[in-house]
């Protein structure tokens, strides 16, 4: 498991848990608009330090009884073929584990889900289903987006997610989103922060108001359980 950073303490990444973060390093999308370009590059910085397992659960240790959980992140966490392995081991620290993911690998998922080894699953939804290679800039397989948001949906505890960016991102797509995964437990608009990006030029995008992504938000939250503006 290659570790591209630790944020040791969220009260917002684990919905009702206090959890650490985990960023794996890597990715196999290319989205302009990331947040996270240097897990995407693989690029070791002050923001993200690499760290081995060992340092990592050295540290976890010693949250034992003060953490309720994990959030596993990235980057893509499902690239590396030892996550399992990795979120065995915290887990039998006795920490619930959350996982990110864009999705594409739904073999994995299925295998952790069944397994017991996740607690809690979100899947960044980036666009309708047929605009995804504009957004992924990768060939990718659209089967294995479509099966792991059906992964997702039947599993207990789990939300979508979409960042909203203008330019990406009009009415019209988060509705067809919002039909696409109707019936999920959540669905949250997040609002883009353009402050690093992947591409250099997105960071001069600006973002919908906040306003705009409440109206989103009341606009679809007839298709979920609950409908969260993220600002």
């Amino acid at each position: 498991m290659v570790i591209g950073g630790l944020q040791k303490l969220t009260l917002i990444d684990y919905p009702g848990k206090v959890a650490a973060t985990v960023f794996t390093a890597g990715c196999n999308f290319f989205c302009d608009f990331c947040h996270n370009p240097d897990l995407v590059l693989l690029k070791k910085t002050e923001n993200f330090p690499f760290m081995s397992e060992e340092q990592f659960f050295w540290w976890l240790e010693k949250k034992m009884g003060l953490l309720d959980g994990v959030c596993i992140t990235g980057g893509e966490p499902t690239i590396h073929s030892d996550l399992p392995e990795f979120i065995k081991e915290i887990k039998s620290l006795g920490f619930l584990v959350k996982l990110d993911t864009n999705g594409t690998n739904p073999e994995m998922l299925e295998n952790l889900l069944n397994s017991g080894l996740i607690d809690y699953v979100a899947m960044d939804i980036k666009a309708p289903l047929e605009k995804y290679q504009k957004f992924s800039r990768v060939p990718l397989e659209l089967g294995k987006i479509q099966k792991s948001v059906e992964l997702i949906k039947q599993s207990q505890a789990h939300e979508f997610r979409t960042t909203l960016i203008p330019l990406f991102h009009q009415a019209k797509d988060i509705l067809d989103i919002a039909k696409w995964i109707s019936g999920a437990k959540k669905y949250a608009l997040q609002q883009f922060r353009p402050d690093v990006t992947l591409d250099p030029g997105c960071s001069m995008l600006k973002p919908y108001s906040d306003q705009k992504i409440h109206d989103f938000c009341d606009m679809v939250s007839r298709h979920f359980e609950s409908c969260e503006a993220r600002l």
